[in-house]
């Protein structure tokens, strides 16, 4: 997804080569026993990585939230005073364009998540399988070619009230290391029946043996008020070249 992974430390792939090499040709067994031991903390650091992200989102104010009174539809706030020109007009530069068809009498809004797809340049967009049915390592849900350019696309139907800074968040690991984290502001949105489209800044996935491999990964979108509408969990993977099929 989106910032999938950025480059790994030089210093890092180096000291790890070494290592390696420093091992003579009996040594497989003390690898393999190397490489278990390694893995299971890894995942041990994983597990405890994605409890940690839970409270990302979570605001801890340290004074009492302002009381602002009791909350409204957006139906209600539109037929209020609409025989008040001036009022009308504030309240339509306020909220934007709103397809009237779209507003409900629900004062929560609600985001439906239509497709994630990625485009890369020269190729036919991949169109993710959503919902995702992607939870295990030989279940890789796509596959990107090292040093590729790339870019996500979110298509979402917005319905009843204005969704209020949307966020989106996807965090990336390798062998149970926290590799990338990237956050994007998406936006308000006011409801309509039309489907928004948002493309994500293009990124560049990295090159290198040591890049290549399976990926775990975490998308989350929620809003201003830590209402979630998208939290996934999936596997991918980056290899030297783009699968056949």
């Amino acid at each position: 997804m989106s910032a999938a992974v950025r480059t790994f430390s030089a210093s890092q792939e180096i000291s790890f080569s070494n290592e390696m090499e420093n091992l003579g040709p009996n040594d497989h067994n003390i690898k393999a026993s190397a490489a278990a031991a390694a893995e299971e903390e890894a995942e041990k650091d994983h597990e405890e990585d994605a409890a940690a992200e839970e409270d990302d989102f979570k605001l801890q104010p340290d004074h009492k939230e302002l009381d602002l009174g009791p909350q409204v539809s957006l139906k209600e706030q539109l037929e209020k005073d609409k025989d008040d020109d001036s009022l009308r007009r504030w309240k339509e530069q306020l909220l934007g364009s709103v397809d009237m068809s779209a507003v409900g009498e629900s004062k929560e809004p609600e985001v439906k998540i239509l497709s994630l797809s990625i485009s890369c340049p020269g190729r036919p967009d991949l169109v993710l399988p959503y919902p995702f049915n992607s939870n295990s390592k030989s279940s890789s849900l796509f596959t990107l070619k090292e040093g590729s350019r790339y870019h996500l696309k979110l298509c979402f139907i917005v319905s009843n009230n204005l969704v209020s800074g949307l966020k989106y968040t996807n965090t990336v690991w390798k062998t149970g290391v926290r590799v990338d984290r990237t956050k994007v502001m998406l936006g308000t949105f006011s409801p309509q029946k039309e489907p928004y489209t948002y493309e994500l800044e293009e990124e560049n996935t990295p090159s290198g043996i040591f890049v290549r491999g399976s990926y775990s990964a975490r998308t989350k979108i929620v809003d201003d008020d830590g209402k979630c509408y998208l939290d996934v969990s999936y596997y991918f993977e980056i290899q030297k070249r783009w699968p056949s099929s």
